[in-house]
C-alpha cells in the first residue's frame, strides 16, 4: 500500500514541473525527497484513520499544501478545482458569476457595487440590497469569502436570490443567470484640460495593452491629445508581457524592457519591445502608489530608467518577483515564484526578502547597507530593493479619525442608500458636487446614531493621565488635565465642519458610483486628487518637465 501511495504521489510530482525543471532541481537531491515524501504520506494516512474526530481528506490536503507554501512566498499558491474561478480571476480578468462587489452588512450580505451592463445591475440590484439567501440556503452569518463562492461559477447556470429591496424594503425572489464577467482594464480614460489625456489602467490582463492602445488612439483622434496621464494607483500587476508591450507604446523597437532570472537558465530571458511605438515624443506622466506592483512597476520603472516619463505620487510596494502556473492533476494548478525581475538599469525593486526571517519569523526587508545605486539612461540615481521611488513625491494625507469612524459603522453606505431612494437621476459625475445644504442634511442624518472614535490627542491625554498617576504628580495637574479634556472633547463635537471637505469628497465619490459606476467613481475623483494636480503641474511646466529628466533638478 505505502509503494502505490508512494507512486502516486512521484506522479503528481512529476506533473508539477517541465523536465528541465525537474533534471535541475529533482534529480539533485532524488533520496531527499523520497524519504519526506513517504512520511507526508504516512501522516496523512494514520490522520486519516485514526484521528479522534472525521476529518476531510481534501481540506486536510490543501491546509497542509497552504502551510508548506506559506513558508515561502506570498505568490506562490495552490489552486484546487474548486478554486479555479479565483485563478481564472487573476490571469484573465474574467470569471463566472453575476457582476458584483459584496460586503457584509450586519449580518447578511449586501450588493455593494453593480457591474454595469453585468446580470446583477441588468437585474435592476441596487447598491444596498440585502441578500437574505441564495437558493434557499441563508446568508446570515455567511462571509464575504463564503458568498462570493456560491454566487460564483459556471456562466450559464443559474441561481436564485431572496433580496430585501433597499428602496422599499419589499422582499423578491430574483433568479440570475451566470455571465462571463470580464472587467475592463481600463475603466476610464478622458481628458483632464484642452491638452492632457488621462488613462486609468486598473489590471495586467490578457487585454491590458489592447485598451491602453485603443484609449490613447480615442485621446488622440477625438483630442489631438498633446501630454498624458498614465494611473497605475492601485494597480497590483499581472502579466508580464502586457506589461513590455504598454512600454512598447510609448518606447522604439529593440528596446529592452526587463530581464529575467531564477534558479533555472529556462526563465534567464529578455523581454524586449517588438513593435513600432504609438509616440515616442508625446509628454508622459505615470502616477503610482503604494498599491502599485509587479508589472505596475515594471512599466513605471522601465519608463523611469528609459527616461521617457516622469513618475509621480508615492513609493510602489517593491514586488520584483515572477510566477509561473504548472498544471496539476484533477484540474488544480500551482503556481510558482520562478525569478526575479530586472529593470533596464539593472536594478531589482524586491523589497522583502522571503528567504530570510527575523526570530519571531517575519520576513524582512532588504537593508539600506545592501540598497544599491543605479543610474537611469540619462545618469539619473535611482535604487533597488525598495519598490520604484517617484521623481516627484505626493504625501498622502492620513484620514481622519471621524472619517474612519462613519466608514466603519456603515453610515456613508447608509446615507448614500438614502439618497439614492430620493433621487432617481443625477447630474454627469465630473460636474456633480455635494452642495452644503446637502451636507447638512448628511448631518442631520446622522443625529442619533453611534460613530464614536478616539482621536490621537485623547489617546495622549490617557497615557499622560497614567504615566501622571504612577508618578504622583496627577493631583497636582486634575484641574488643568480636566479643563483640557473638556477642551478637546468641545472642538471634537466640531469635527463634522473641521473635515467637511474629506467627508465631502467620500460622499461624492460613493454617490456618483450609484448612478454611473465604476468609470463615473474615477472620473468624479480626479478634480480633487493632489497626484492628478501635481501631473498637471510637471506637464505644463516644460522647464520642469525636462529638467526632470535630465536630472538637473531635484524631483522630490
Amino acid at each position: 500500500m505505502k509503494l502505490l501511495h508512494s507512486a502516486k504521489v512521484y506522479l503528481v510530482i512529476l506533473s508539477i514541473g517541465t523536465l528541465s525543471f525537474l533534471s535541475y532541481s529533482f534529480a539533485e537531491d532524488y533520496f531527499g525527497i523520497s524519504k519526506n515524501l513517504e512520511i507526508f504520506i504516512d501522516v496523512y494516512e494514520n490522520l486519516n484513520k485514526y484521528y479522534v474526530d472525521d476529518t476531510n481528506p481534501g481540506e486536510l490536503m490543501k491546509t497542509g499544501i497552504d502551510a508548506m507554501l506559506g513558508s515561502l512566498d506570498p505568490y506562490t499558491n495552490f489552486y484546487p478545482e474548486s478554486d479555479i474561478e479565483d485563478y481564472r480571476f487573476l490571469t484573465t480578468g474574467q470569471y463566472g458569476g453575476i457582476g458584483s462587489l459584496i460586503r457584509r452588512y450586519e449580518d447578511h450580505i449586501v450588493i455593494a457595487e453593480p457591474y454595469e451592463g453585468f446580470p446583477a445591475q441588468k437585474a435592476g440590484l441596487q447598491a444596498g440590497d440585502l441578500i437574505l439567501a441564495v437558493d434557499g440556503k441563508s446568508t446570515e452569518g455567511k462571509t464575504t469569502q463564503e458568498m462570493s463562492k456560491v454566487l460564483k461559477g459556471q456562466p450559464g447556470t443559474s441561481l436564485l436570490l431572496k433580496v430585501k429591496r433597499v428602496s422599499d424594503g419589499s422582499v423578491a425572489e430574483i433568479e440570475l443567470v451566470r455571465q462571463e464577467i470580464k472587467m475592463n482594464d481600463v475603466p476610464y480614460f478622458g481628458m483632464l484640460d484642452e491638452k492632457t489625456g488621462y488613462i486609468k489602467l486598473n489590471a495586467f490582463t490578457e487585454t491590458a495593452s489592447r485598451e491602453v492602445k485603443e484609449a490613447f488612439q480615442n485621446l488622440k483622434d477625438e483630442h489631438q491629445v498633446q501630454k498624458l496621464v498614465l494611473d497605475l494607483r492601485g494597480n497590483g500587476g499581472g502579466l508580464l508581457r502586457e506589461a513590455v508591450s504598454i512600454v512598447n507604446l510609448f518606447v522604439s523597437r529593440g528596446e529592452t524592457v526587463v530581464e529575467t532570472r531564477g534558479r533555472s537558465k529556462n526563465w534567464e530571458g529578455e523581454h524586449t519591445t517588438l513593435n513600432a511605438p504609438m509616440d515616442t515624443k508625446i509628454p508622459l506622466v505615470v502616477l503610482i502608489d503604494e498599491g502599485s506592483a509587479s508589472a505596475s512597476e515594471i512599466v513605471s520603472g522601465a519608463l523611469q530608467d528609459l527616461d521617457r516619463a516622469v513618475v509621480v505620487g508615492q513609493e510602489s510596494f517593491g514586488k520584483g518577483l515572477v510566477q509561473q502556473t504548472h498544471n496539476l492533476g484533477y484540474n488544480a494548478k500551482l503556481k510558482i515564484t520562478v525569478a526575479k525581475y530586472y529593470i533596464p538599469s539593472g536594478r531589482c525593486i524586491q523589497r522583502l526578502d522571503y528567504s530570510k526571517r527575523d526570530a519571531s519569523g517575519k520576513v524582512i526587508e532588504v537593508p539600506d547597507s545592501l540598497i544599491t545605486e543605479f543610474t537611469t539612461r540619462n545618469g539619473r540615481k535611482v535604487y533597488d530593493g525598495a519598490g520604484i521611488n517617484p521623481d516627484r513625491e505626493v504625501p498622502v494625507p492620513e484620514a481622519s479619525n471621524i472619517l474612519i469612524s462613519l466608514v466603519t459603522n456603515n453610515l456613508i453606505f447608509e446615507y448614500d442608500n438614502e439618497f439614492q431612494r430620493k433621487h432617481n437621476e443625477l447630474p454627469a459625475a465630473k460636474t456633480y458636487r455635494v452642495s452644503n445644504e446637502e451636507y447638512d442634511t448628511f448631518k442631520q442624518f446622522l443625529e442619533g446614531k453611534e460613530y464614536n472614535y478616539v482621536t490621537s490627542s485623547e489617546k495622549s491625554l490617557e497615557s499622560f493621565e497614567k504615566v501622571a498617576k504612577a508618578e504622583k504628580y496627577f493631583d497636582e495637574v486634575k484641574t488643568e488635565f480636566e479643563a483640557l479634556k473638556g477642551q478637546i472633547e468641545a472642538q471634537k463635537a466640531d469635527d463634522l465642519d473641521t473635515y467637511q471637505e474629506e467627508i465631502t469628497e467620500l460622499l461624492e465619490n460613493e454617490i456618483v458610483s450609484r448612478y454611473y459606476y465604476q468609470s463615473g467613481r474615477v472620473e468624479a475623483s480626479l478634480s480633487r486628487d493632489p497626484d492628478v494636480a501635481e501631473a498637471l503641474k510637471v506637464l505644463n511646466n516644460t522647464e520642469l518637465y525636462a529638467s526632470i529628466l535630465e536630472g538637473t533638478v531635484a524631483g522630490k
